[in-house]
């Protein structure tokens, strides 16, 4: 029976990568050893990280003044690693979920920290609109796509101050004006590569204007400087990262990858609102995720969840069970997935109905 991975992270990845990735495992670039134990700094693994790293600035088509940088630690990292190179006074924040409470939390201790707008009082159900981003901060930090709570921001803010966003679960899913954000950070184990690598999309010109002395490791002008190699990279990820790169060129870039994306997401969302067994978690169709797809059942059917769970494992749905925060179902519709195990769900969901209502 096929497995369909709805995973929330890590995730399903384009199997091109799982390929190439296991490849080289065994030989890495014909040098008869694996790529778990070669050296960072040969030349072969040096082309790798050139290779990512331009493919990152032509997908993303990211302007001059940039750098990418690719470190270890996870977004949970670039929590502490934002303020300690950006906070000197005060910063804002837009709290839309779990991550990005982490994420003002650690800002908290570098600074005085102003949380703009909070969907905290309706369990992070929509995201915050009306709220007016000060011109006396540092920046304004914000989390794109909520896992857990599945909403997302899909639109490029106009922010009068830098302009920070926590990326991990939606980059390169749609079009990005970079030059709107002064930092784009995320955790590569939905998009892109397994866990272990952390990607910062930088401005180099923000850099530099705090008083505080920033420990080597933390500094994010150690890495631009040393281009990754500062200390040794996780060299496996950011091969797997790579070909997740060449694929997606392959498959025409992020505009293409956004136009199925919908596509997918749309399919799921019309069947949650048809099926009357179910309904969704995001009453606001605007604020709602395409990456991360929550429901739980409907009125009336409570009752029917851990049948549901059991009936989606039997028919080889794997992953779909929701965040205990939410409850109910996630379906995590990240680039890899196909269109055709977003069908094989709907079809569960469908045959579910007819067996139960």
């Amino acid at each position: 029976m096929k497995k369909h991975n709805f995973f929330a992270g890590p995730s399903i990845l384009p199997q091109v990568t799982v390929d190439n990735t296991s490849k080289a495992l065994h030989d890495f670039a014909g040098m008869g050893l694996s790529l778990m134990e070669i050296s960072h700094r040969s030349k072969q693994f040096i082309a790798v990280v050139d290779e990512a790293t331009a493919l990152f600035k032509e997908l993303l088509s990211i302007p001059d003044g940039y750098s990418v940088i690719f470190v270890g630690g996870g977004a949970s990292l670039q929590f502490c690693m934002v303020p300690y190179n950006l906070l000197q006074k005060k910063a804002a924040y837009l709290n839309t979920g779990e991550w990005a409470g982490k994420a003002l939390k650690e800002a908290k201790l570098f600074g005085e920290v102003q949380c703009l707008a909070s969907s905290e009082d309706k369990n992070f159900n929509y995201i915050p609109k009306g709220y007016t981003i000060p011109a006396d901060v540092d920046y304004f930090h914000i989390t794109t796509n909520n896992t857990i709570y599945g909403t997302e921001i899909r639109h490029d803010i106009n922010s009068p101050v830098p302009l920070v966003a926590d990326m991990s679960s939606d980059i390169f899913s749609r079009p990005v004006d970079i030059s709107k954000y002064a930092l784009i950070y995320g955790g590569a184990q939905k998009n892109l590569a397994p866990a272990g690598v952390t990607f910062a999309i930088v401005k180099n010109d923000i850099l530099g204007k705090v008083d505080r002395k920033i420990p080597t490791m933390l500094n994010y002008k150690t890495h631009i400087d040393k281009e990754s190699m500062f200390n040794t990279p996780p060299v496996v990820p950011i091969f797997a990262a790579l070909q997740t790169l060449r694929w997606l060129k392959e498959m025409g870039g992020v505009a293409e990858m956004e136009k199925i994306n919908i596509r997918k997401a749309n399919l799921l969302y019309d069947e949650i609102e048809r099926n009357s067994m179910f309904k969704p978690t995001i009453p606001a169709k605007e604020d709602r995720s395409l990456m991360n797809v929550c429901f739980v059942m409907n009125e009336g059917y409570e009752q029917f969840e851990d049948a549901f769970n059991a009936f989606g494992t039997e028919h080889g749905m794997v992953g779909i069970k929701g965040h205990r925060s939410v409850g109910g179902f996630r379906a995590s519709l990240y680039n890899a997935m196909p269109y055709e195990s977003v069908e094989a769900l709907v079809a569960v969901m469908q045959e579910f109905e007819r067996k139960n209502k």
